[in-house]
């Protein structure tokens, strides 16, 4: 397999439950058609929200949860795989992570994020640990959430591992385009990846969200990009083209040799 059918789910920052956030994920790829993707990625923190305050633990759930399990039924009557951002409650501890569900409803990944900015992230929520890589139509996918795909250690590592795609939610706001519009084409460029970035748009509490989800080629190019609102979009991702960067750049062999990868 060497074509991955891709989307991202640009969703309006309204104040909705978890179910509604569902039923809007639902519609788009109802008005897609059911197997028109592979998979679909939606934002940092989907299901409750990013700046809604209590909210946050209030629309926490287990891994596997009511709103995982919902999302698994859409994922088996679409034909696609699901990654959905959510506030994981395990015990005491409160985790910003990502559940990826595969096309039959099995859960493929559960991430926590591990780098956390300082403030409201830092204060609620525990950072993981573990690098988040699974197997997807036979290609090595790693999972990052925002802050984690700043650092180039760190997408370095995943592509060290093996990573031809990123998949990387984010909540960005409007002040920080050079993120998207910069930081994200370089990330990809540098490891010969994919890159999948996936922001909210409009207004939540006091942030404005830049928008702008954007699909990146291994060279850095923009195969989709999103405006300022809500909608989706999507590209294919023909597998090849990792192997054609890397080649061309070695960029990760280089560093494998010199020993600056250990």
């Amino acid at each position: 397999m060497t074509d991955i059918r891709v989307a991202i789910f640009q969703s309006d920052a309204r104040d909705d439950t978890p179910e509604a956030r569902l039923d809007r994920m639902e519609a788009r790829l109802e008005e897609a058609g059911a197997g028109a993707y592979d998979l679909m990625l939606c934002p940092e923190l989907y299901l409750s929200g990013y700046d809604v305050g209590p909210k946050i633990s209030q629309c926490a759930e287990p891994a596997g949860g009511p709103s995982l399990r919902h999302a698994a039924y859409l994922a088996e009557k679409y034909d696609t795989a699901l990654a959905i951002g959510y506030p994981e409650l395990e015990g005491q501890a409160l985790y910003n992570a990502l559940a990826v569900i595969g096309k039959s409803g099995e859960r493929l990944l559960d991430y926590r994020k591990r780098f956390l900015p300082p403030g409201f992230e830092g204060d609620t929520f525990t950072p993981g640990k573990d690098m988040g890589i699974f197997d997807f139509m036979g290609q090595c996918v790693a999972v990052l959430i925002c802050y984690d795909v700043e650092f180039p250690e760190i997408v370095r590592q995943a592509a060290m591992a093996g990573a031809g795609i990123v998949l990387a939610p984010t909540a960005l706001r409007s002040k920080w385009s050079f993120v998207a519009r910069k930081m994200i084409p370089t990330r990809a460029f540098e490891n010969g990846l994919f890159l999948l970035y996936a922001n909210h748009a409009g207004r939540e509490g006091n942030s404005e969200y830049l928008g702008q989800s954007v699909i990146v080629a291994p060279d850095g190019c923009e195969l989709a990009l999103a405006g300022m609102g809500e909608e989706v979009i999507s590209a294919r991702l023909d597998m090849l083209e990792v192997a054609r960067a890397r080649e061309a750049l070695p960029y990760l062999d280089v560093v494998a040799k010199s020993g600056l990868a250990s």
